[in-house]
Protein backbone atom coordinates (compact mmCIF):
# COMPACT_ATOMS: atom_id res chain seq x y z
CA UNK A 1 0.00 0.00 0.00
CA UNK A 2 1.24 3.36 -1.17
CA UNK A 3 1.41 6.07 1.72
CA UNK A 4 1.87 9.72 0.67
CA UNK A 5 1.40 12.09 4.04
CA UNK A 6 4.60 14.62 2.89
CA UNK A 7 4.50 15.84 -0.85
CA UNK A 8 7.17 17.82 -0.49
CA UNK A 9 10.69 16.15 0.40
CA UNK A 10 12.96 18.97 -0.79
CA UNK A 11 15.62 16.18 -1.51
CA UNK A 12 15.01 16.80 -5.29
CA UNK A 13 16.28 20.22 -4.48
CA UNK A 14 19.70 19.21 -6.18
CA UNK A 15 18.92 17.65 -9.37
CA UNK A 16 18.32 13.84 -8.56
CA UNK A 17 15.48 11.88 -7.78
CA UNK A 18 15.46 8.55 -6.39
CA UNK A 19 14.28 5.96 -7.99
CA UNK A 20 12.41 2.39 -6.42
CA UNK A 21 15.57 1.19 -5.29
CA UNK A 22 17.02 4.13 -3.02
CA UNK A 23 19.27 5.22 -5.53
CA UNK A 24 19.69 8.57 -6.55
CA UNK A 25 20.20 9.28 -10.16
CA UNK A 26 19.96 12.78 -12.30
CA UNK A 27 16.33 14.22 -12.96
CA UNK A 28 17.54 14.14 -17.01
CA UNK A 29 18.17 10.41 -16.42
CA UNK A 30 16.50 8.67 -19.27
CA UNK A 31 14.84 6.23 -16.48
CA UNK A 32 13.00 9.28 -15.07
CA UNK A 33 12.43 10.32 -18.58
CA UNK A 34 10.66 7.49 -19.50
CA UNK A 35 8.37 6.65 -16.70
CA UNK A 36 7.77 10.45 -16.34
CA UNK A 37 6.47 10.14 -20.39
CA UNK A 38 4.60 6.92 -19.48
CA UNK A 39 3.08 9.89 -16.49
CA UNK A 40 2.21 12.27 -19.42
CA UNK A 41 0.29 9.36 -21.29
CA UNK A 42 -1.65 8.64 -18.40
CA UNK A 43 -2.72 12.23 -18.07
CA UNK A 44 -3.38 12.74 -21.32
CA UNK A 45 -5.76 9.49 -21.05
CA UNK A 46 -7.54 11.18 -17.84
CA UNK A 47 -8.46 14.18 -20.55
CA UNK A 48 -9.49 11.95 -23.14
CA UNK A 49 -11.80 10.23 -20.51
CA UNK A 50 -13.65 13.41 -19.69
CA UNK A 51 -15.26 12.71 -23.68
CA UNK A 52 -15.99 8.81 -23.59
CA UNK A 53 -17.06 8.37 -19.98
CA UNK A 54 -20.62 8.93 -20.85
CA UNK A 55 -20.65 8.57 -24.66
CA UNK A 56 -18.24 4.89 -24.57
CA UNK A 57 -18.57 2.81 -21.47
CA UNK A 58 -17.14 0.38 -23.32
CA UNK A 59 -13.67 2.69 -24.18
CA UNK A 60 -13.79 4.37 -21.00
CA UNK A 61 -13.74 0.86 -18.74
CA UNK A 62 -10.91 -0.04 -21.17
CA UNK A 63 -9.19 3.12 -20.60
CA UNK A 64 -9.28 2.78 -16.88
CA UNK A 65 -7.87 -0.76 -16.96
CA UNK A 66 -5.11 1.48 -19.17
CA UNK A 67 -4.28 3.82 -16.63
CA UNK A 68 -3.81 1.76 -13.94
CA UNK A 69 -1.27 -0.45 -16.14
CA UNK A 70 0.73 2.65 -16.72
CA UNK A 71 1.03 3.14 -12.69
CA UNK A 72 2.09 -0.45 -12.91
CA UNK A 73 4.76 0.02 -15.55
CA UNK A 74 6.22 3.23 -14.08
CA UNK A 75 6.78 1.01 -10.84
CA UNK A 76 8.05 -1.42 -13.07
CA UNK A 77 10.49 1.34 -14.46
CA UNK A 78 11.50 2.98 -11.40
CA UNK A 79 12.61 -0.45 -9.95
CA UNK A 80 15.42 -1.17 -12.36
CA UNK A 81 16.31 -5.11 -13.07
CA UNK A 82 19.56 -5.89 -11.79
CA UNK A 83 21.55 -8.96 -11.04
CA UNK A 84 21.00 -8.50 -7.16
CA UNK A 85 17.49 -9.29 -6.45
CA UNK A 86 16.16 -6.57 -4.05
CA UNK A 87 14.56 -7.09 -0.96
CA UNK A 88 11.11 -7.41 -1.76
CA UNK A 89 9.17 -8.46 -5.05
CA UNK A 90 8.91 -5.60 -7.32
CA UNK A 91 5.89 -5.30 -8.89
CA UNK A 92 6.41 -5.67 -13.13
CA UNK A 93 4.12 -5.54 -16.29
CA UNK A 94 3.20 -9.24 -16.97
CA UNK A 95 2.78 -10.85 -20.19
CA UNK A 96 -1.20 -11.04 -19.51
CA UNK A 97 -1.64 -6.92 -19.69
CA UNK A 98 -0.02 -7.03 -23.39
CA UNK A 99 -2.49 -10.04 -23.58
CA UNK A 100 -5.62 -8.59 -22.76
CA UNK A 101 -4.42 -4.98 -24.47
CA UNK A 102 -4.31 -6.94 -27.89
CA UNK A 103 -7.67 -8.64 -27.41
CA UNK A 104 -9.00 -5.23 -26.79
CA UNK A 105 -7.45 -3.96 -30.23
CA UNK A 106 -8.66 -7.02 -32.32
CA UNK A 107 -12.43 -6.59 -30.43
CA UNK A 108 -12.21 -3.07 -31.69
CA UNK A 109 -11.42 -3.30 -34.72
CA UNK A 110 -13.78 -5.79 -35.82
CA UNK A 111 -16.11 -2.62 -35.69
CA UNK A 112 -13.83 -0.92 -38.06
CA UNK A 113 -13.69 -0.50 -41.90
CA UNK A 114 -9.83 -1.21 -43.05
CA UNK A 115 -7.99 1.92 -43.57
CA UNK A 116 -7.42 3.33 -47.57
CA UNK A 117 -5.08 6.22 -46.05
CA UNK A 118 -3.64 7.78 -43.52
CA UNK A 119 -5.86 9.50 -41.01
CA UNK A 120 -5.71 12.95 -39.64
CA UNK A 121 -5.51 13.31 -35.99
CA UNK A 122 -8.82 15.08 -34.86
CA UNK A 123 -13.01 14.01 -35.98
CA UNK A 124 -14.23 14.24 -32.61
CA UNK A 125 -12.52 15.62 -28.87
CA UNK A 126 -12.00 12.03 -27.96
CA UNK A 127 -10.12 11.11 -30.74
CA UNK A 128 -8.04 13.64 -30.86
CA UNK A 129 -7.13 13.31 -27.52
CA UNK A 130 -6.68 9.34 -27.90
CA UNK A 131 -4.75 10.53 -31.10
CA UNK A 132 -2.42 13.19 -28.71
CA UNK A 133 -2.03 10.19 -25.74
CA UNK A 134 -0.86 7.78 -29.05
CA UNK A 135 1.70 10.50 -30.25
CA UNK A 136 2.90 10.83 -26.11
CA UNK A 137 2.81 6.88 -26.15
CA UNK A 138 5.38 6.27 -28.95
CA UNK A 139 7.53 9.19 -27.23
CA UNK A 140 7.89 6.71 -23.92
CA UNK A 141 8.61 3.72 -26.46
CA UNK A 142 11.33 5.85 -27.79
CA UNK A 143 12.70 6.70 -24.29
CA UNK A 144 12.72 2.95 -23.40
CA UNK A 145 14.19 1.37 -26.09
CA UNK A 146 16.58 3.77 -26.13
CA UNK A 147 16.80 2.94 -22.29
CA UNK A 148 17.06 -0.59 -22.74
CA UNK A 149 19.88 -0.36 -25.05
CA UNK A 150 22.31 1.20 -22.82
CA UNK A 151 24.67 -0.27 -21.25
CA UNK A 152 24.04 -1.71 -17.64
CA UNK A 153 20.49 -0.45 -18.05
CA UNK A 154 17.43 -3.06 -18.21
CA UNK A 155 13.60 -3.10 -19.80
CA UNK A 156 11.69 -6.50 -19.52
CA UNK A 157 10.06 -7.45 -22.83
CA UNK A 158 7.03 -7.27 -21.01
CA UNK A 159 7.07 -3.25 -20.06
CA UNK A 160 8.44 -2.47 -24.35
CA UNK A 161 5.70 -4.67 -25.59
CA UNK A 162 3.14 -3.22 -23.32
CA UNK A 163 4.06 0.66 -24.34
CA UNK A 164 4.48 -0.50 -27.85
CA UNK A 165 0.49 -2.35 -27.92
CA UNK A 166 -0.86 0.77 -26.41
CA UNK A 167 0.03 2.82 -28.94
CA UNK A 168 -2.03 0.70 -31.30
CA UNK A 169 -4.75 0.51 -28.91
CA UNK A 170 -4.87 4.44 -28.84
CA UNK A 171 -4.92 4.25 -32.45
CA UNK A 172 -7.78 2.08 -32.98
CA UNK A 173 -9.89 3.38 -29.58
CA UNK A 174 -9.19 6.87 -31.55
CA UNK A 175 -10.81 5.66 -34.78
CA UNK A 176 -13.21 4.12 -32.50
CA UNK A 177 -14.57 6.90 -30.90
CA UNK A 178 -14.89 8.68 -34.45
CA UNK A 179 -18.05 6.99 -34.81
CA UNK A 180 -15.91 3.69 -36.00
CA UNK A 181 -13.96 5.26 -38.14
CA UNK A 182 -16.85 6.66 -40.24
CA UNK A 183 -15.62 10.24 -38.78
CA UNK A 184 -11.74 9.91 -38.98
CA UNK A 185 -10.05 12.73 -41.52
CA UNK A 186 -8.45 11.28 -43.97
CA UNK A 187 -4.81 12.45 -45.22
CA UNK A 188 -5.19 13.81 -48.99
CA UNK A 189 -1.49 13.61 -50.44
CA UNK A 190 -0.60 16.55 -51.71
CA UNK A 191 -4.13 17.96 -51.20
CA UNK A 192 -2.87 22.29 -50.85
CA UNK A 193 -0.29 22.19 -53.83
Amino acid sequence: MVKLNKIYTRTGDDGTTGLGTGQRVEKFHNRIAAFGTVDEVNALIGVARLHTSQAFPQIDDMLNRVQNDLFDLGADLCVPETDEPPSYEPLRIATVQVDRLEAEIDELNTHLEPLKSFILPGGSPAAAYLHLARTVCRRAERIMTELADQPNERVSEAALQYINRLSDFLFVAGRFVNDSGKSDVLWVPGKNR
